[in-house]
């Protein structure tokens, strides 16, 4: 029975519990109903306001009293964000709000009878709104919105005020062209332009007034607002001008009015100087080591070969970025073409000083002219000092004692080397030495003697006697083939010696190439970059000015964090 009991409580328990709750649900319904009805309730005039406005109203109506009666219309751009701006395609994209503001007499009301309601906010959809439409007009050419949409296409409601002034301030997101000019980029500065104009009405129908301007003048300073505008990481904005136009278009008589916003923005160039400009200094100042690299290491054409490569490279990346426009070479186009002759012109170069360092007396003979002028005057100019030649035979045949023998046979015979002072040919007459002293052995007292020991000595003192004959003539023989063998040794020093000279000459060329070179690239440097403008441009950017986002950016570092603050206290 108590277990029966239990299970009855319970089941009592959760009954009660989920009425309680139902009844708690349906008090706050009828609650939140109350709120509701009051709220309805107490805004009567609003809603018999609105249906008296708009009942009758037909929104394709231009609202003016009389036909001939001018409408003017008040045109505002606030810019928001500078979303990208391509120079490929050479298009801009920009977030702004168009604001506009006219005068409808139909729309106006007395705030006494409506219970003191001045401003209602109405769907834009349902009164007339005047066809402001994006030109945008470059210099002789009138381009369509590059995005293909003309008009406003987020329909915001309208703000009305009982005066009868209508305030519509739609968002949109345009791209529209931009005629870029590539003469000085990455260094650039762009000037791009944002005309509004009315596509239907003309000038005698729809005056377009900015909302800034003062009479007697269609130019505006600050003719966009930047007030609540984020600040690009690419761009900084230097003018933001306006102006008032009419313009005659062969359709129509009348004049048609436009609102022509510029905005002049300068690069800021942090990202192309290390992407692109560092790397391309540093392919240019390694043609000079071109000039620094030994002949000998086999290396100098092939480091010119991948400098050129590496030149392709960067020509490839800035045709993939800018238009392909032939009005005006870019700076960088420039530079990348500077720096493609040095290239060449350092191929060329080392192509000769290789030829110049390989050549020998056998092949080049070297003029009084070019050792005067690369073994004497060059050296002593670029202060380079010529190791001297040691050959690598020359302690034999100093240690020698045969070494005044070989000056003397030097002098005696006249070996003429190509490369050499006052001789063109290799000669020596080393050859006849044999047959010389040949000709000093008679023969015919040779044979008389011969005869005569035949008859007074035995034939076995006879045969000792040419033995000993035969050895004396072979060591004289041999006496004369170490002198021929010296003489060969220092011809091949003096070929030696000229060999290093055309060396030498080609070290010279080298150093006085790698002066030149290292002042070309550095004034040619300096000469290229230095041409863009914007490098002298000490204006202050607008944005960062007027902007109240990057002010307020600007202040928040100066405010500790808010964990810094409880770590103090």
């Amino acid at each position: 029975m108590r277990i029966l009991a239990f299970i009855v409580f319970n089941v009592f328990s959760i009954v009660n519990g989920q009425f309680l709750n139902l009844l708690s649900t349906k008090r706050n319904l009828v609650a939140n109903s109350t709120v509701v009805m009051r709220t309805f309730e107490a805004n009567p005039d609003t809603k018999r306001l609105y249906d008296d406005l708009l009942s009758n109203y037909n929104r394709l109506i231009r609202p003016v009293i009389n036909n001939t009666e001018t409408l003017t219309v008040w045109l505002g751009l606030k810019l928001s964000q500078l979303i990208e701006m391509n120079l490929k395609n050479q298009v801009m994209i920009t977030n702004v709000w168009v604001e506009q503001r006219w005068f409808d007499y139909k729309l106006q009301w007395d705030p006494e009878e409506y219970g003191g309601v001045e401003m209602i906010y109405v769907p834009s959809e349902n009164i007339w709104l005047p066809d402001i439409v994006l030109y945008n007009k470059g210099q002789n050419i009138q381009h369509k919105n590059a995005d293909g949409n003309y008009e406003v296409t987020l329909m915001t409601k309208a703000t009305l005020k009982y005066t009868g002034e209508v305030f519509w301030k739609p968002p949109a997101i345009y791209k529209s062209s931009c005629e870029i000019n590539v003469e000085y980029f990455p260094f650039d500065e762009q000037s791009c332009v944002m005309k509004f104009g009315s596509w239907t009405y003309n000038g005698a129908q729809v005056d377009l007034k900015h909302m800034l301007q003062e009479s007697g003048s269609n130019l505006v300073k600050i003719g966009i607002d930047l007030t609540d505008f984020y600040l690009s990481v690419e761009w900084d904005i230097l003018e933001v001008p306006a102006a008032r136009n009419e313009e005659y278009y062969p359709c129509c008589e009348e004049p048609y009015s436009d609102i022509t916003f510029n905005i002049t923005m300068r690069r800021k160039t942090l990202f192309y100087t290390v992407n692109l400009i560092i790397p391309c200094v540093g392919i240019t100042f390694l043609t000079v080591l071109v000039f620094y690299l030994p002949s000998d290491s086999g290396e100098k054409v092939s480091l010119c070969s991948s400098i050129l490569l590496s030149l392709t490279v960067f020509f490839l990346l800035l045709a993939e970025i800018i238009p392909p426009t032939s009005l005006a070479i870019p700076l960088l186009g420039k530079y990348l073409l500077f720096t493609m002759i040095l290239v060449t012109l350092s191929i060329w170069i080392t192509v000769c000083v290789l030829n110049v360092y390989f050549r020998s007396p056998s092949t080049h003979s070297m003029s009084p002219w070019v050792r005067q002028v690369f073994l004497n005057w060059m050296p002593t100019i670029l202060r380079m000092r010529r190791t001297p030649y040691t050959p690598e035979n020359e302690d034999e045949y100093m240690d020698s004692g045969y070494t005044n023998e070989i000056d003397s046979s030097v002098s005696d015979y006249p070996l003429e080397l190509k490369g050499t002072d006052g001789f063109e040919n290799v000669t020596s007459t080393y050859k006849n030495i044999r047959e010389d002293d040949a000709r000093d052995i008679p023969h015919a007292s040779v044979t008389d003697s011969e005869n005569t020991m035949s008859r007074y000595l035995s034939p076995d003192v006879i045969s000792a006697l040419k033995g000993i004959s035969f050895i004396a003539q072979h060591i004289k023989d041999a006496d004369k083939d170490n002198e021929v063998k010296l003489l060969l040794d220092n011809i091949n020093v003096l070929y030696g010696y000229v060999i290093e000279d055309w060396k030498f000459v080609a070290m010279v060329l080298d150093r006085f190439f790698l002066w030149v070179f290292t002042l070309a690239c550095f004034f040619g440097t300096l000469i290229i970059i230095c041409q863009a403008p914007s490098l002298y441009d000490t204006r202050e950017a607008v944005d960062k000015r007027l902007s109240t986002i990057s002010l307020r950016k600007m202040l928040l570092p100066q405010h500790p964090p808010q964990h810094e603050l409880a770590t103090k206290l």
